[in-house]
């Protein structure tokens, strides 16, 4: 049986962070944490691109653009959504999820989704660095996986 094996080595790896700047203390902090955790992977500072988009719904247009580029091995999406007291929470949230899923299976880039979906603040913060993390390690283990195949 051949396996492939986790590989999370970001050398020579190019990512791109498309990153909502509604809620804007909460995506700083997903960055950061995302930042920190692409150099300790070993991407380099030069390979990362940032852009910014109003909210999470603006997202899945630029995330498309940079796909269809072909200049990224990985994209990375950050934001968050907190619930508020009427049904907008789960149209953006949704649809937000859904456009993200559409580029990768569109266009063979692996997508990291880091669009917090939250009942409150509290939890956002409460997730943002775990979950900043995470987006990069899904971003270069996903974009290893693609090379090797």
């Amino acid at each position: 049986m051949n396996t492939m094996e986790q590989d999370l080595s970001g050398h020579s790896m190019r990512i791109g962070i498309v990153q909502s700047r509604f809620n804007h203390e909460i995506g700083d902090g997903l960055l950061a944490a995302c930042l920190e955790e692409l150099h300790r992977l070993g991407v380099a500072d030069n390979d990362i691109t940032l852009g910014t988009v109003p909210g999470a719904l603006e997202a899945p247009l630029l995330l498309l653009k940079m796909a269809k580029s072909r200049h990224y091995d990985a994209l990375i999406v950050l934001g968050a959504v907190i619930r508020g007291e009427t049904f907008h929470f789960e149209i953006v949230a949704s649809e937000s999820a859904r456009g993200v899923a559409e580029v990768q299976f569109e266009t063979g880039i692996p997508v990291a989704n880091a669009i917090l979906t939250t009942d409150n603040d509290e939890q956002a913060i409460a997730r943002m660095k775990v979950k900043g993390a995470e987006a990069a390690q899904t971003a270069v283990e996903m974009a290893n996986l693609i090379r090797h195949l």
